[in-house]
């Protein structure tokens, strides 16, 4: 695990605008109004562990953002709001997930965010809110940062749509065991995903219900896009479940094909087998080494006998022709 980082951000009741580091975060106090930024990159320190807790933050809901996995939750403090939401390093075409879990503390005049890595979301939040503070109060910061998570994820689950429809038309014109492999594959990843999207559902769901007051989900403020986020969470866990079930469709059709192919070279082998079984018979009969064998003193006595074969070997043909084996 790598050393703690951490960059504030102090927004002025004025407008003004100051960032730093742990310096900054001591110097600001709640009641000089405005607002704080404190974005915690990497293991948390015993000294930032004290301030998080002078600053309101809960002992429970810091022990969670250390641990590596916990689900996402919500929990509403006196002082602020808790939120654990699974962001995301990177998704692969192959749909190999590696997450990033974040923790917010949503106060009414701070923000604390905290992850063990670099975060894109956090990134580009606090590049576009910069020098904005009034468009930017501290439970809109965090929906926003949600919010371009999941639009990432949804990204990447619409580009595998195309991926998967170009596998359903392999699999009907040239199945092989690879793309079968890859459907095995892709099934895992999505069960992972589609779990980790009902908890954000859920996550979502829970906030527009209780409307915690830090997360600003009252009528008049963004409620609306809360809504917004909870569409798109919402569409993420129908999306992958789809994805899921049509993985295994194909894979059983797959399988389907391949019984049937094996059912139909099976029976023509057993057809072949029963027709040769009497002419192998008559052969063996034949070819016995006795002294006193009637059949072999007759002048035609071979083509009589090749005769027989023929003739029991279209009579079978022709039987299995009439029951539709053949």
């Amino acid at each position: 695990m790598g050393d703690m980082r951490i960059r504030t951000r102090v927004m002025a009741s004025d407008g003004e605008t100051r960032e730093g580091g742990a310096d900054l975060l001591r110097e600001w106090q709640p009641h000089q109004g405005g607002q704080l930024w404190l974005d915690i990159e990497g293991e948390i320190s015993p000294a930032m562990h004290e301030q998080l807790l002078r600053l309101g933050c809960h002992e429970v809901a810091i022990t969670d953002i250390s641990r590596v996995r916990q689900p996402p939750k919500l929990h509403a403090f006196e002082g602020n709001t808790f939120i654990l939401f699974r962001g995301i390093i990177q998704l692969d075409k192959d749909l190999v997930l590696q997450p990033q879990q974040i923790g917010f503390f949503v106060g009414e005049h701070y923000l604390v965010t905290i992850h063990r890595g670099e975060s894109l979301s956090i990134n580009r939040v606090w590049s576009e809110s910069a020098g904005q503070a009034a468009q930017f109060p501290p439970g809109r910061l965090a929906l926003q940062v949600m919010d371009y998570a999941s639009n990432r994820y949804l990204d990447k689950i619409l580009e595998f749509e195309e991926h998967l429809g170009a596998i359903e038309d392999t699999l009907l014109s040239k199945p092989s065991d690879r793309i079968m492999a890859e459907l095995v594959g892709y099934r895992s990843e999505l069960r992972k995903l589609r779990r980790i999207f009902n908890y954000h559902n859920r996550l979502v769901e829970e906030i527009l219900r209780e409307r915690p007051r830090h997360l600003a989900t009252g009528p008049d403020e963004y409620l609306h896009l809360w809504r917004v986020l909870a569409d798109r969470c919402e569409r993420l866990f129908s999306l992958t479940g789809m994805y899921y079930e049509i993985c295994g469709d194909l894979v059983e059709g797959y399988i389907s094909i391949s019984s049937h192919e094996l059912n139909t070279t099976m029976k023509i082998l057993t057809i072949i087998t029963a027709i040769f079984v009497p002419l192998s018979f008559l052969a063996g009969l034949y070819g016995m080494n006795f002294e006193h064998m009637p059949e072999l003193q007759l002048q035609y006595g071979y083509f009589y006998a090749l005769g027989a074969m023929a003739t029991t070997a279209l009579l079978l043909i022709y039987i299995f022709k009439r029951k539709r084996w053949l």
